[in-house]
C-alpha cells in the first residue's frame, strides 16, 4: 500500500504488473510487437527492392540473427521446409521455361535448362522465404493478442484489428482443428494411414467438418463480438498498454523512411545493386 501512495505521489505512469506480463526470453521476443511488424516489414520490402540479390539475402540473413536471438530458428526451418514444393516448382518452370533465355546449360533433347532461368529461379525463391519467413518470425515470437492490443491502443480501427487477428490466427486454428478431426475419425476406425491411396480416400470425410466447422466458429464469433458491444460507436478503453521505449519508437521511423527511400530510388532508377 505504502509504495502504491508514493508512486501516486511521485506522478509515476502506471505500469503492467509483472504478473500480467508474459515471461520473454531474449531481447528479440522483448521488443514492442509493432516493432517486430515493423522489422518484418522493412524486411520484405528489402527483399523486393533492393537489387536482384542484394535484397533478398540481406533480408535472410537479418532473418536469421533474429531468429537465432529469440530462439525459434528450428520453427523457422520448419516453415521454410513448407515452401520446398512451391520452391521447387519455381525453380523447374524458370530453369526450363523462362521466355527470351539462350544460354543452355545442357542439352537433353527438346529439353534446354539455362542458366538465366535458374538465376531467375533462384532469385524468385530467395524473395519467396524472405517474405513467408518474415511473417512467420513475427508470429512465432509475438502472441497475437498482444499484437492485436498493441495496435488497436495506436489508434487502429476494432474491425481493421479484428481482420489482422482473423488472417494470423486462421492457420493456426486450422490445423489445431484438423488434427482434432483425423483423432475422432480414427475413433471411428477411419484408415488414415497407409499407402497414398487410402490417405487420399479419407480426405473426404474430413473436409466436410473442416468447412462446417470454420462455418460454425464465424457465427459463434460474431454472436461473441455483438454481445461484447463490437458494434458500439464508442471507443474501447485499452486497459493493457504493453511496454514500449523511444528507441523503438526512433527504430520504426528510420525503418518506415528507410523502406520509402528505397523504394522511391528503385522506381527513380538510382539504385544499381546485384
Amino acid at each position: 500500500m505504502t509504495e502504491g501512495l508514493s508512486l501516486g505521489q511521485l506522478g509515476t505512469e502506471p505500469r503492467i504488473p509483472s504478473f500480467v506480463l508474459r515471461p520473454t526470453s531474449g531481447p528479440y521476443r522483448a521488443l514492442n510487437p509493432t516493432t517486430k511488424l515493423g522489422i518484418g516489414l522493412a524486411e520484405v520490402v528489402c527483399a523486393f527492392v533492393l537489387g536482384h540479390w542484394t535484397g533478398p539475402v540481406l533480408a535472410l540473413l537479418v532473418l536469421g540473427a533474429s531468429a537465432l536471438l529469440a530462439g525459434v530458428m528450428r520453427k523457422l526451418a520448419l516453415v521454410a521446409s513448407l515452401t520446398l514444393p512451391v520452391v521447387g516448382s519455381i525453380l523447374l518452370i524458370n530453369t526450363f521455361l523462362l521466355p527470351g533465355a539462350t544460354d543452355a546449360i545442357v542439352r537433353v533433347g527438346p529439353l534446354a535448362p539455362t542458366w538465366s532461368g535458374l538465376s531467375f529461379g533462384v532469385q524468385v525463391t530467395l524473395r519467396l522465404l524472405a517474405i513467408s519467413l518474415a511473417l512467420a518470425l513475427v508470429y512465432l515470437t509475438t502472441p497475437t493478442d498482444d499484437l492485436l492490443s498493441d495496435l488497436e491502443s495506436r489508434g487502429i480501427g476494432r474491425r481493421l484489428v479484428f481482420v489482422v487477428g482473423s488472417a494470423v490466427g486462421t492457420v493456426p486454428r486450422m490445423v489445431e482443428r484438423a488434427a482434432e478431426i483425423v483423432d475422432a475419425q480414427r475413433a471411428r476406425a477411419l484408415d488414415t494411414e497407409g499407402r497414398f491411396w487410402r490417405r487420399a480416400r479419407g480426405v473426404v470425410p474430413l473436409a466436410a467438418p473442416m468447412i462446417f466447422g470454420a462455418l460454425t466458429e464465424v457465427e459463434e464469433q460474431t454472436m461473441a463480438l455483438e454481445a461484447r458491444a463490437f458494434s458500439a460507436p464508442a471507443r474501447r478503453t485499452i486497459l493493457r498498454r504493453l511496454p514500449d521505449s523511444p528507441a523503438q519508437r526512433l527504430l520504426r521511423w528510420v525503418l518506415f523512411l528507410g523502406a520509402v527511400a528505397a523504394v522511391a530510388a528503385e522506381i527513380a532508377g538510382v539504385l544499381h545493386l546485384p
